[in-house]
């Protein structure tokens, strides 16, 4: 058995792009969205085409997304202009621009599995013992943080909101960008409105972007919160262990691996977030103690089980549901 220095070393086996094969992940995506959207302007062809073509698009934006992540943690195009350039518009495009995704996104990794009530770049979670002594709002709010709405519904609360509102009217010189993101989101979305009616706004530009921030709103949330997933106190916390207990690998078909650039393969992004995405399959059969990893999937009953898990319990060992979460001990007879 390796240490957790030596595995985490042993990753590093695997960082390093294939420059020609990063630019052409990028930049096939990008011509496959465009020629997507292409379709859902023309109200000429058949809406149930048009309609196709938008929910594709959305599991696009979803592969952009992810391929962006990777930049934003220097894995793939390194040192590129271009690249800066175009992922800077990507940033903005998708309502995730660099200085708060980058931020939050870097404490994501270094805080995963903590136990923590503010949840920045990811869902907070707390311990049994810690939400018993929240105020009633505290309770509200941190149920709500983690609510199955808040997370289907990510386009407002998460990208919208968290990533854009929220930054910028907290620390407006640092979030520029953010503004900026709503304004052009805001700003498109309008003149597609005016220019082409409801129908071409909801199919070519709402719902593509509904569809990946969904589904990469869920994503956050069950790859870290399943059934099988351990929290420890922060001064038990590694990075290793958090991407080996506490992350998953989400079992799903080639084509859905190929939809989510292979963000499924988490717990082998965790440990090294510089391995590029097409190479974490790579990873994973390369090295043993990643092999049998926790797993989560798309299966809607799995889905249910990630959603009903609310707190961490520290006398069971696992994430509780709010029904255990309110039982109260039975007395112990003498």
């Amino acid at each position: 058995m390796r240490t957790e220095k030596e595995i985490l070393a042993a990753s590093k086996e695997f960082v390093g792009e294939n420059r020609l094969r990063s630019w052409y992940e990028f930049l096939v995506t990008l011509l496959l969205i465009a020629a997507l959207l292409t379709v859902c302007f023309f109200r000429e062809i058949p809406l149930a085409a048009r309609l196709a073509a938008s929910v594709i698009s959305g599991l696009l934006y979803v592969r952009l997304f992810v391929i962006y992540h990777d930049y934003r943690h220097r894995a793939i195009l390194l040192n590129s202009p271009t690249a800066s350039l175009l992922m800077k518009l990507v940033g903005l495009y998708v309502l995730a621009p660099e200085n708060i995704w980058t931020r939050s996104h870097e404490h994501h990794h270094n805080n995963n599995s903590k136990l923590t009530l503010s949840g920045i770049g990811s869902y907070p979670t707390v311990s049994k013992d810690r939400f018993l002594t929240l105020t009633p709002a505290q309770r509200r709010l941190y149920l709500v943080n983690r609510h199955p709405l808040t997370i289907i519904f990510g386009y407002l609360t998460l990208f919208i909101y968290w990533l854009n509102l929220k930054s910028f009217i907290e620390s407006p010189k640092k979030h520029m960008d953010s503004l900026l993101a709503l304004v052009l989101h805001a700003g498109i979305g309008v003149a597609i409105w005016i220019q082409l009616g409801a129908e071409t706004y909801v199919l070519a530009w709402l719902l593509p972007i509904f569809i990946m921030s969904g589904l990469g709103a869920y994503l956050f949330y069950c790859q870290h919160n399943f059934p099988g997933a351990t929290f420890r106190p922060n001064q038990d916390w590694t990075y290793a262990n958090a991407a080996l207990s506490s992350t998953s690998y989400m079992v799903m078909s080639p084509v859905m691996h190929w939809f989510t650039a292979n963000i499924g393969y988490h717990h082998v992004h965790h440990i090294n977030s510089r391995i590029p995405f097409y190479r974490l399959k790579e990873a994973m059969n390369a090295m043993p103690e990643l092999q049998n990893p926790r797993t989560t999937s798309w299966n809607l009953l799995e889905v249910w089980r990630c959603f009903r898990l609310k707190a961490w319990d520290n006398e069971s060992g696992k994430m509780i549901t709010m029904r255990q979460l309110k039982a109260r001990p039975v007395p112990v007879k003498a």
